[in-house]
């Protein structure tokens, strides 16, 4: 991949040992994945190779989180008095002793030392699996998950003699990958995304699909055959006519940038000269995209954006060079659409911030760690967007090293002012998840985003009018049901409820204490998200992309999930550091909740809003007829009261089928604080003027 420089600020690199979950999980960095109920098949070929990372603990921990603590306490004399490097190396970094202490410890289990971190904060070191179990005082399993073979250390790891105090957490003991947030808008009867529109058919406003994501309510009768049974269906309708055949008003919806700059009241920022210039955004993805530098560039010449050139556009590879192929994980992954929503959607929210586009090897848990260390360590800005996460549940059963490791890094951010955001996920509480729940049976929040030293981003259906102002959102859950069979549309009795599709990732962490910063908030733990902008697909936005890599094959499709809301955010808060003076404001999420009222949106749905719900009467002779209420056609509820539905007609087979918006599995949207929403969405020019407020 070609790899782009801008001209920028150079630092030295980071020289802190990332680590931290001790006080927050068990008592203990190594902490056992007690409860493990994943499927163990036996033990692991103790010959197989493997490498590890052991991570070493910090000098005074304690003066660390307290520093930190009161760096985001607004009474504190130290407000927002962010550490130097400097600082950090003199006073946390461990020392050439205690890391030649580690590789001695290493060497005389076995184990190839292959490198150190050259300001000591971890020691990778090579060996087979044999070796490690016995360096490290645990078993190595193979596991099967979901029909997949992982492998897990059994017991927490240890180690022993001089090295036992100087060790954090040793990583790579189990084989976990995370995985990319981004969500393309999908056929719901196949679940099959929609195909993709050829650049050749672009309107000319740069705008292909209908931005009329909900219109005013219809009426349709459906029968069989001319006959009975027949059905009646009236309320709102989401998305396009199928019968539009071109732009600028494809079926069935989705965004530019134009429309959402303009929704979220973005275009009197611009005029202010409020547009990111001199923020950098950094992006962490793995394996990248092919294409991205033409697919973002031609994305910027539809939607009017200033082009990426090598003045304000860079790749970095920290842990090696990087490719995306059919066979590394990175399309069947969708980490191309991942990398290129990321990059294009943060370019549409700042488009005069620089961008980094931080690439790691593959999606393992080691490598996107590093990818986040390489952000910070070099300093390339004081935002970091991270579109990628793992059930905390399966982490902390599976593999709670990771947490120790990430919630370090996480911290570290913190403690230098940079806000690392990070996207909630896009399975609701994930239970109902088949390919991530990993065999647990139990509501999980999404591992990185559950930190306190992250601010956590969620999503919302977000619907606009006919001037691209918010008419209605509501928080991102969707419940599907087919409400007839294809051409010719006769009626279902009953109607066919597939449940829950997407939503919002969010709810409690199980394993971090609840930071000060949510002392309104109920509960002990951590809580997310902590804010959201819109992220449902099926009001997602438009994204340019070569699928295979071949910019010949460049089309325009609609993407939405927590990648979406995570990089407009950090875009947004680019924007936030440049109107309070350019220098880093810190983690975001302290200070939205101290905001006024005004400053974020609450996401709350009226009964009003849901006055033109779809409702039914179904008839067929002999039998009575079966009125349809708005609640039986929304089904599956849970815990959710209020509600929007619309009618959509598929353009693929022209089924006549029910959205139902806001629902979103166990989690649900209401008035404050939620846990699908958090706080809500930014309010433009006064979230912005309200930030600078409470950081100066």
């Amino acid at each position: 991949m070609t790899q782009h420089s801008f001209r920028r600020r150079v630092s030295p690199p980071l020289t802190f040992a990332a680590l931290g979950l001790m006080a927050l999980m068990t008592g203990s960095a190594f902490a056992a994945p007690a409860g493990q109920t994943a499927n163990i098949v036996g033990p692991e070929d103790e010959s197989k190779p493997i490498s590890v990372t052991v991570w070493l603990n910090p000098h005074n921990k304690a003066a660390l989180d307290t520093a930190v603590e009161q760096m985001y306490d607004s009474s504190s004399p130290t407000y927002h008095r962010f550490l130097t490097f400097k600082q950090l190396n003199e006073q946390y970094a461990p020392t050439d002793k205690e890391v030649g202490t580690v590789r001695d410890y290493l060497t005389a289990h076995n184990l190839k030392v292959m490198s150190t971190e050259k300001n000591n904060r971890f020691v990778v070191a090579q060996g087979n699996v044999g070796d490690a179990q016995t360096a490290f005082n645990t078993k190595i399993n193979k596991v099967m998950v979901n029909g997949v073979m992982h492998h897990a250390n059994a017991t927490p790891a240890t180690v022993t003699g001089a090295a036992a105090p100087l060790v954090a957490t040793v990583q790579g003991l189990s084989d976990l990958r995370y995985k990319a947030m981004a969500r393309p808008a999908v056929n719901p009867e196949t679940r099959v995304p929609y195909a993709g529109v050829s650049i050749s058919s672009a309107g000319p406003d740069g705008l292909f699909f209908s931005a009329d994501c909900l219109r005013p309510a219809e009426s349709h009768v459906f029968k069989t055959d001319g006959s009975f049974p027949e059905a009646f269906y009236a309320g709102n309708r989401y998305g396009a006519n199928i019968a539009n055949a071109a732009p600028p008003n494809l079926p069935p919806c989705g965004y530019d940038a134009n429309e959402i700059q303009t929704a979220y009241g973005l275009k009197q920022l611009y005029k202010k000269g409020l547009d990111g210039t001199g923020q950098t955004i950094v992006i962490v993805d793995a394996f990248g995209s092919n294409s991205i530098l033409s697919d973002a560039n031609l994305f910027s010449q539809l939607n009017g954006l200033p082009a990426l050139t090598p003045a304000n556009f860079q790749i970095v590879t920290p842990t090696g060079p990087v490719t995306c192929t059919a066979t590394n994980g990175c399309i069947s992954g969708d980490w191309q659409f991942e990398t290129t929503l990321d990059v294009e959607w943060a370019h549409a929210i700042a488009p005069n911030a620089n961008i980094v586009l931080v690439l790691t090897v593959d999606n393992s848990l080691t490598n996107l760690d590093l990818g986040d260390l390489a952000a910070i360590g070099n300093q390339y800005g004081n935002v970091i967007s991270n579109s990628f996460g793992l059930s905390e549940i399966a982490l902390k059963e599976l593999d709670p090293a990771e947490l120790v490791v990430e919630n370090g890094i996480a911290q570290i951010a913190a403690a230098l002012g940079i806000s690392l955001n990070v996207s909630t996920g896009d399975d609701g509480d994930q239970l109902i998840t088949n390919n991530e729940d990993f065999g647990i049976n139990a509501v999980s929040v999404n591992a990185n985003a559950d930190s306190p030293f992250v601010t956590a981003i969620g999503g919302t259906s977000t619907f606009l009018d006919s001037k691209d102002n918010i008419k209605l959102q509501t928080g991102w859950g969707l419940n599907v049901a087919f409400l007839t069979t294809p051409a010719p549309n006769a009626p279902l009795v009953p109607p066919t409820f597939e449940g829950f599709e997407s939503g919002s990732g969010g709810g409690t962490s199980v394993v971090y204490a609840k930071p000060k910063f949510q002392k309104s908030l109920k509960g002990k733990f951590r809580q997310v998200p902590d804010i959201s902008m819109n992220a449902d697909p099926q009001t997602g936005s438009e994204i340019v992309v070569s699928p295979d890599g071949n910019p010949a094959n460049v089309t325009v499709e609609v993407f939405g999930g927590t990648s979406l809301s995570c990089p407009m955010f950090s875009g947004l808060w680019a924007i936030a550091n440049q109107a309070a003076g350019g220098g880093p404001i810190g983690e975001a999420a302290p200070i939205l909740y101290e905001l006024p009222e005004k400053a974020i949106i609450d996401v709350n749905l009226t009964p009003v809003d849901t006055l033109l719900n779809v409702s039914g009467l179904i008839i067929d002779p002999p039998n009575a007829p079966i009125f349809e209420s708005q609640t039986d056609l929304a089904q599956p509820l849970q815990n959710t009261k209020l509600f929007v539905s619309a009618l959509y007609n598929s353009p693929n087979s022209t089924r006549w089928d029910l959205f139902t918006f806001g629902t979103d599995s166990s989690l649900v949207t209401g008035p404050g604080w939620d846990n699908v929403t958090g706080l809500g969405t930014p309010n433009g020019t006064t979230f912005i003027n309200q930030v600078v407020k409470a950081v100066q």
